[in-house]
């Protein structure tokens, strides 16, 4: 199989779980906090079918396979913020369950290759040379594993930065509207109606990817060291 065809079927797997699991987390919270909405919808699963959208989770991680960039988005998860005792602190605690999540995920794959590093020299080296793009060949289990773990960690890093922009529809206009007093939070609610451009904005300026560029770099510079 083509080196960048398997890379893509990885960090599209890669992909369809953490979303499953950031969206599952949203859905966990929200009826932890008295909102039974998604519960009721199933969305309380570690099954993908239910979280997946046909465009965000199948065509355009696809479509971004063809030029190595991995990125999507699954079906939100519903809330109604009149069953919660306290809307605006609750509403916040659910949005940020998403990143939360994945931020747990990366912290877990960072964790599976600092073992596979320390465990023994050529341990080290496998970890050094996948975190730089490197492809193991061989077929060995833990060299599979190094490689998912190493996808894993870079992709989770990337949804939890991205998703708390504080930008409608990402989780982090929530988190913010929430943590901001209620005359700031209206007027970020309003801004919200140009989100839209604001989003479109940012793509263009490349912000996004200088936040989450220096963790990675980071996070890559530990495991190659010796």
């Amino acid at each position: 199989m083509n080196d960048a065809i398997f890379i893509g079927i990885v960090e599209f797997i890669v992909l369809l779980l953490s979303l499953t699991f950031h969206e599952c987390a949203h859905a966990w919270t929200a009826n932890r906090l008295g909102d039974p909405t998604a519960r009721n919808l199933g969305r309380i699963s570690l099954n993908p079918v239910v979280h997946s959208d046909l465009w965000g989770t199948i065509i355009f991680p696809l479509i971004g396979m063809q030029y190595g960039f991995m990125f999507g988005w699954a079906k939100p998860v519903p809330v109604n913020v009149g069953n919660f005792k306290n809307p605006p602190r609750d509403h916040m605690l659910v949005a940020a369950a998403g990143p939360i999540s994945n931020m747990v995920l990366a912290t877990m794959m960072f964790s599976v290759l600092m073992l596979i590093k320390i465990s023994s020299v050529e341990g080290a080296e496998l970890v050094r040379g996948i975190v730089f793009g490197g492809i193991p060949h061989g077929g060995s289990t833990i060299a599979f594993l190094a490689l998912f773990a190493s996808h894993g960690m870079i992709i989770n890093v990337i949804l939890a930065i991205f998703n708390l922009i504080p930008v409608a529809p990402l989780d982090g206009a929530a988190v913010l509207s929430g943590l901001l007093p209620r005359n700031l939070a209206t007027g970020l609610d309003r801004l919200q109606a140009y989100s839209f451009m604001i989003f479109i904005l940012l793509l263009i300026s490349g912000i996004p990817s200088r936040l989450f560029s220096p963790p990675i770099a980071f996070l890559q510079n530990v495991l190659s060291g010796f």
